[in-house]
């Protein structure tokens, strides 16, 4: 019997129930990876470099970085997600934090920026927002759950200041290993996912572009299956009336995706620590986060700095992101007003 063409054999293709009984996706900072850091830091304090000018060649690290090799191979050819581990961020003002994982970022690609105000270091931290009302907020500046979806750059990035009091755990879940469960049980909804959605670009777009943009979830491009999917982003593009009805096929789609995501037989959970940094290729692997219950006290609130970074193994995209890959460069070059006031936020990393 031939093998389904539909089946993607890849690394990337596990379940959360076997990684479990892994460790190997965990890479652990030792005492001399740590100096070799803080090294790197004080020389580019020195030189009075910063985020988010700093490149790769400027923050020396060679010993942390044969690891950091490591994690891209994982994330452009191997499972797409590795958390690093012992980064000691109560030592360090938050400021230092942060420049030491922008130089950590930058050896594996360069950051890009995350919306349109250009941000290129995002700030993981409830503000009050209500991302289900306002077009403008992200499900990131909230303490509400947040559903399964995927980012619009190569790799995400989060390192953690500080845990919430309660709940925020991260899951993820193989999104390749999804796709091939739609194979096999849903052939009819398997085309259904492979052809284009629209996606609503929330007030984000640029003048003379469309609010929302067109896109399949599942896309082979070069004997690589890419995934997008962002069922929140999917239903609020219904918001125009010029955007075409979700079908009932499309519809029953969207369940079985968001079905099997949320399936324990495919998804992984992890619970950070301060200094976590949780690294995840958006291509391969969906990520979601519970609810949580945060401190009263402003210093201790749970707080997770985020990177948008662009590897070199995924220097050709299918031509079906273009759009947003556009979007993405129009945030960088003209970038707007901040939406909300975060510069209680930004003073911490003032100094």
């Amino acid at each position: 019997m031939q093998p389904d063409p539909r089946i993607y054999d890849h690394p990337s293709v596990w379940r959360g129930p076997d990684m479990c009984r892994r460790d190997d996706w965990i890479v652990n900072l030792d005492a001399d990876d740590i100096h070799e850091l803080e090294v790197a830091l004080a020389s580019v304090r020195a030189r009075g470099l910063g985020i988010p000018r700093l490149a790769k060649d400027a923050f020396h690290i060679p010993r942390v970085a044969r690891k950091l090799d490591g994690v891209r191979e994982a994330l452009e050819n191997g499972r797409g997600f590795a958390l690093v581990r012992g980064l000691p961020v109560q030592k360090y003002t938050k400021a230092d934090s942060a420049l030491i994982y922008w130089g950590i970022g930058a050896q594996l690609g360069p950051g890009f920026a995350q919306n349109a105000q250009g941000d290129m270091l995002g700030h993981v931290r409830d503000v009050g927002a209500n991302w289900k009302t306002d077009m403008r907020a992200r499900g990131y500046q909230t303490k509400f759950h947040l559903p399964f979806h995927n980012d619009s750059t190569d790799v995400v990035a989060l390192l953690c200041l500080h845990q919430a009091k309660a709940g925020g755990a991260s899951r993820i879940v193989s999104s390749t290993a999804i796709h091939n469960e739609f194979a096999v049980r849903r052939p009819d909804l398997w085309q259904v996912m492979c052809e284009p959605f629209c996606v609503d670009r929330r007030d984000e777009e640029s003048p003379g572009q469309k609010p929302w943009y067109v896109t399949p979830c599942f896309t082979r491009f070069e004997g690589r299956l890419f995934i997008r999917y962002n069922r929140t982003f999917i239903e609020s593009a219904q918001r125009f009336p010029e955007v075409p009805r979700l079908t009932a096929a499309q519809v029953d789609a969207l369940d079985l995706m968001d079905s099997l995501c949320n399936d324990p037989a495919f998804y992984l959970d992890m619970q950070f620590e301060p200094g976590d940094m949780q690294f995840l290729c958006n291509y391969t692997v969906l990520h979601s986060r519970g609810a949580y219950e945060d401190w009263p006290e402003p210093e201790r609130k749970r707080h997770l700095l985020r990177l948008w970074l662009r590897t070199p193994g995924f220097a050709r995209l299918p031509p079906a992101f273009a759009d947003r890959n556009e979007d993405m460069i129009a945030w960088q070059t003209n970038p707007r007003e901040p939406v909300f006031d975060l510069s209680e936020i930004e003073a911490e990393l003032a100094h």
